[in-house]
């Protein structure tokens, strides 16, 4: 899948991985959340519609309040 990439942030994760954060933009104007998980020379790259990215980030941040208790910010 193609398109126009505009990175969103980009960091280091556990045991020696690194996420990276794109915004793609097909040619129908059609935007998507691409995430990339590196590890050394293999990678795994998912492209997200706003509806999952939306139900994957509460889940993240449902289950980091409940293990390590709510945000300062």
């Amino acid at each position: 899948m193609n398109g126009e990439l505009r990175p969103l942030d980009d960091f280091e994760a556990p045991f020696g991985k690194r996420v990276e954060l794109f915004e793609v933009t097909l040619e129908n104007d059609v935007r998507l959340l691409r995430v990339r998980i590196r590890e050394g020379t293999r990678f795994t790259t998912l492209d997200l519609d706003p509806v999952t990215a939306r139900r994957w980030g509460k889940d993240l941040s449902d289950w980091a309040q409940v293990v390590d208790g709510p945000s300062s910010k």
